[in-house]
């Protein structure tokens, strides 16, 4: 391997450079079948909680939208339940066969995800052209937008409320309600400028409900073999179904190699709705286990001075300790038990006064790790041949450290990514664990996203969904108790 460094003008400088790589885990499925793909596992095997208590062995679904846009969606789900062949890919330039997709193995009692998936006619809520006009004839964009989040809950509470209630609502959404509410920008006169998006607005407005749901539009549903700028079938199915598996109470699959009683934690900050007040800051905390099982816990609010500290926002020690602390308290509550380890994952390095307030909040947990992971193009290695380097692949320069988390995969023997890998520089750490030991936790966790059957993704889990959930958390008023299960947010 050779290196390359992106350091402007001027030769690079001479440091010592060290590679290793870091072998794949395998993962788990059902009855404690070992598989290193995930899409295999599922086909060969079924998900990791079949036969136990809570596999979903039934998934109710209910369905808002209109009557054409409800019923191009049933008609997928009773599709894809049975199951699609993996399409063939072309390369657009040669015009010849370049890959052959995963098949889908539907989602049956007898096979795929081991769910029969339900959709009965009275879990049905439809938006009428009466609704549409309704909110057509509203122009100001603020009211319109509130109108638009209103009529879908309202939609969704109705349909929670049936005896046998939807286990996920589907918003169907017709392909003519998008313009009317997709986003929203005006001037509030105590927020200031506000931009607001539906997805995360409906999201926050329904778990006040306890209601999972999950978007199918129709250019997906209604999408014709071969259609440009939609994923195919097989491909969409995969990842709704896990992603639908996940929020139905399942563990689609186990990841080998975490340690069981270790709590995961990642930490991001967002900016409340509005510019009024372009300090103040919001902080979340992901806690994750090693089954994948996430809470959302939303901390103090603080105050953050771009212009004076830098863009990177960081906590008090205060905040830090309180944050911490809520997690572990939640954590306990969960599981009965402490952590014997906690590891924090965020983007930025850990201040002196942050680290020592997480520290401080850490004193019953044996153990800890605090990292802090950020992606870089400033450094990349170069492979010998046509393949980037190898997904597992640690590196130092000089005293750095560096991962990659993307990159060609042996046991595929292929590049999934469309794009050159990037590494992620472990900027910080603070901890008991070596090197390799924080390297090997963070490749596993990029393979814990439950909205996707892909293989791995760039970051790991505690930190794949912070601005997601960030964004959501800004739509739930303080006055408000957010809902702590991951499944809300995805």
């Amino acid at each position: 391997m050779r290196l390359r460094r992106a350091l402007g003008t001027g030769a690079p400088e001479r440091a010592k450079v060290r590679a290793s790589y870091v072998d794949e885990q395998m993962l788990e499925f059902a009855a404690g079948a070992l598989e290193l793909d995930q899409k295999e596992g599922i086909a060969r095997y079924g998900p990791a909680t079949l036969g136990e208590n809570r596999h979903p062995s039934e998934i109710r679904l209910g369905f808002v939208g209109s009557g054409e846009s409800v019923a191009s969606a049933r008609d997928w789900f009773e599709r894809a339940a049975r199951g699609f062949d993996g399409e063939v890919i072309v390369n657009r330039r040669t015009k010849k066969p370049q890959k052959r997709l995963q098949d889908f193995p539907g989602s049956m009692p007898d096979r795929g995800f081991f769910s029969s998936i339900v959709a009965a006619d009275h879990l049905i809520d439809i938006i009428s052209v009466h609704d549409m006009d309704a909110l057509k004839k509203v122009r100001n964009p603020e009211k319109r937008f509130d109108e638009a989040v209103s009529l879908i809950g309202a939609r969704v509470k109705l349909l929670n409320q049936q005896d046998d209630q939807p286990t996920v609502v589907i918003l169907a959404l017709p392909d003519a309600f998008l313009p009317l509410a997709s986003k929203a920008k005006y001037y509030d006169g105590l927020r200031g400028l506000v931009y607001r998006d539906f997805r995360r607005a409906i999201k926050a407005e329904v778990m006040r409900h306890k209601v999972v749901t999950q978007i199918l539009l129709q250019p997906v549903s209604e999408a014709e073999e071969g259609a440009r700028n939609v994923d195919p079938a097989s491909k969409v199915a995969w990842n709704l179904f896990t992603s639908l598996y996940f929020k139905a109470g399942g563990v689609p699959w186990r990841p080998l190699g975490l340690r069981p009683d270790t709590c995961y934690i990642g930490i991001s900050f967002h900016r409340p709705l509005g510019d009024a007040n372009p300090l103040m800051r919001s902080s979340v905390a992901q806690a994750f286990d090693e089954d994948g099982t996430g809470l959302v816990l939303r901390g103090p609010d603080f105050t953050w001075d771009e212009e004076r500290d830098g863009k990177s926002a960081h906590l008090t020690a205060d905040a830090s300790k309180a944050l911490l602390e809520l997690v572990l308290k939640r954590y306990k509550k969960e599981t009965g038990r402490m952590p014997g380890r906690v590891v924090v994952h965020k983007t930025s390095r850990f201040l002196p006064a942050e680290r020592e307030g997480m520290k401080d909040a850490l004193q019953s947990v044996p153990q800890f790790d605090l990292v802090a992971v950020t992606p870089t193009d400033e450094i990349r290695l170069v492979r010998t041949g046509q393949y980037p380097p190898l997904r597992g692949t640690l590196f130092s320069v000089g005293t750095t450290e560096y991962v990659y988390t993307t990159g060609y995969i042996k046991s595929l023997k292929a590049y999934p990514h469309g794009h050159v890998p990037r590494a992620l520089q472990i900027a910080d750490h603070h901890g008991d664990s070596d090197l390799a030991s924080i390297a090997k936790e963070l490749l596993i966790l990029t393979r814990m996203n439950w909205n996707s059957a892909g293989f791995a993704g760039t970051f790991p889990i505690t930190i794949r969904f912070s601005r997601q959930v960030g964004d959501i958390m800004r739509e739930i008023p303080r006055d408000r108790e957010p809902e702590p299960q991951f499944k809300y947010y995805t």
